[in-house]
């Protein structure tokens, strides 16, 4: 990419991802409607019972509450596991369409019944099918997205995340106040809408040429690449490079499989980092907060729930936008992190002091409001977007499916573990903590924290086969940021995450001597 080159230039690839973060999208749609309908009375005189002791004079058993919310996580656990496997026999757009049909067929369950089984049935056919959505929009991203813009287009995926969960907390705060089963029959009916759009807009885009290349089919990636790429754009080097990553890698076995990403030590290193690294959003807490909100606001008497609930997600989305109009042009992925986990421990804290000292009270209330607006900015702005991204961008080429996959997997299972387990803490006919449940997280929030310190590298501005360089350098994290690539099209770090070719072929002669002295067994 030349420096004369603009993101109007890319216009063709801003499509591309513009179409698959349609995905992401109909998550949060998801999940923004299924956290208000527990909170409705339409919805609970069907699936609940009545209590005169709460808020609304409706209640939702225990039980019920945590497979309603959990079922789709464990599903997108189940999927995003298995994405490796269905990634060797189908593309990215391929895997999207199953997701969109999933997903239809799953709501079909949803409307169509009264009986719980067929709730929890349908609950769980659209988690494999988000699993589907979060795990292949993510990779069709990364391996098609210019290494300049990457880091943008995450932002992106994040910020249409929490506008879909804005979009569905919108539509129940409409339709909440119907006194039958249109209050959430409606909402339900809204979850067509993207699957049907999507999956007519995939013919129109290519697939990922990463993808093609790493199945042997060099001509389509060719092809793939100059279409989503400016004219002009030598294509060929960069297909060149691709392939010669994936070949190096290729040298390490001649099959792939679920065990390899272990049996190479290089390749462990990355797994288990890929894989922490999307974990760090469970570990901020955040999970039972969007599964739940609706509800957790109801059981903290804060006036208007469904209201306060659309203020969260506008807070949160607000976060973003600040983040990538300032943060991806100058901060990094490191120090954005430990920032955001250290403001949502805080703030998990506070939240839990605060109610516990003061009560139910709608003054309480009022201050849950306003300092759980501040956490979903924090989580929003400086941990969802960046986990994800550098979930993504560690895997190696060869192996990137399986890994992906299975660090998506291990995000939704911890994102299970959390919405099945919250519940116990927050609904009155368990343990009845509420907001107090924020004491539990705010140990977790510093844990994760220490962790990127000591053991996520830097790979800002790197391109894809900049970082597979690193790795297999076995350079300790603090020593990514600095470090000079000696590669084809390698760059070398400059100012605050802007890179520049090296300076002349003797630098390029030299870089193997520095690198040896920075590599840490």
């Amino acid at each position: 990419m030349t420096p004369e080159e603009t993101w109007k230039d890319h216009w063709k690839v801003f499509v591309c991802c513009g179409v698959v973060v349609l995905s992401p999208f109909q998550y949060g749609v998801d999940f923004g409607l299924i956290g208000g309908l527990q909170a409705m009375v339409g919805f609970l005189k069907v699936f609940g019972y009545p209590n005169p002791a709460v808020p609304s004079g409706w209640n939702i058993d225990t039980t019920r509450q945590q497979l309603i919310s959990s079922l789709m996580t464990l599903g997108a656990f189940i999927s995003s596991g298995t994405a490796g496997l269905a990634a060797t026999w189908f593309g990215r757009r391929h895997c999207l369409w199953a997701a969109c049909f999933l997903c239809c067929i799953s709501n079909i369950l949803m409307m169509a019944t009264e009986d719980i089984g067929a709730l929890y049935a349908g609950r769980f056919l659209i988690g494999v099918a988000n699993g589907y959505f979060m795990t292949f929009s993510q990779l069709y991203i990364q391996e098609s997205s210019p290494a300049k813009y990457r880091g943008w287009f995450l932002t992106i995926f994040q910020f249409f995340t929490s506008f879909g969960t804005l979009i569905g907390t919108i539509i129940d705060w409409a339709t909440a106040k119907r006194p039958d089963k249109s209050a959430y029959l409606i909402p339900l009916g809204m979850i067509y809408i993207v699957p049907v759009f999507l999956t007519v807009a995939l013919f129109f885009i290519p697939e990922s040429p990463r993808w093609l290349i790493l199945q042997n089919k060099y001509d389509e990636g060719v092809a793939a690449l100059a279409w989503m790429r400016p004219k002009g754009t030598p294509v060929e080097e960069e297909a060149a490079e691709i392939r010669a990553a994936i070949d190096k890698e290729k040298e390490l076995g001649a099959t792939v499989s679920t065990w390899d990403m272990f049996t190479n030590p290089v390749d462990r290193r990355r797994t288990i980092l890929a894989v922490c690294a999307v974990t760090l959003q469970a570990a901020s807490g955040s999970m039972f907060i969007i599964a739940y909100k609706a509800y957790f606001l109801t059981m903290a008497a804060v006036p208007d729930p469904f209201a306060m609930s659309n203020v969260l997600s506008v807070m949160g989305i607000l976060a973003i936008l600040f983040n990538s109009l300032i943060v991806v042009r100058w901060g990094r992925r490191r120090a954005i992190l430990m920032t955001g986990l250290g403001f949502c421990g805080i703030l998990q804290l506070i939240i839990a002091v605060v109610y516990d000292k003061l009560g139910r009270t709608n003054a309480t209330g009022n201050v849950l409001v306003a300092l759980t607006c501040l956490y979903m900015m924090s989580y929003n702005g400086m941990i969802s977007s960046y986990a994800w991204l550098a979930g993504g961008e560690i895997p190696s080429q060869r192996l990137r499916s399986y890994t992906f996959g299975l660090a998506a997997a291990v995000g939704f299972f911890f994102a299970w573990l959390t919405t099945f387990t919250a519940p116990y803490f927050i609904n009155p006919q368990s343990m009845n903590w509420g907001p107090k449940y924020g004491y539990i997280w705010f140990p977790s929030c510093f844990i994760a924290l220490l962790w990127v310190l000591v053991f996520l590298p830097e790979t800002k501005g790197r391109t894809l086969e900049e970082i597979d360089e690193m790795f297999e350098a076995k350079l300790p994290a603090r020593a990514f940021r600095k470090h000079v690539c000696v590669g084809h099209t390698a760059h070398a770090p400059k100012g605050d995450g802007e890179v520049e070719r090296p300076a002349s072929s003797q630098n390029e002669k030299s870089a193997p001597e520095v690198q040896h002295t920075e590599i840490k067994n």
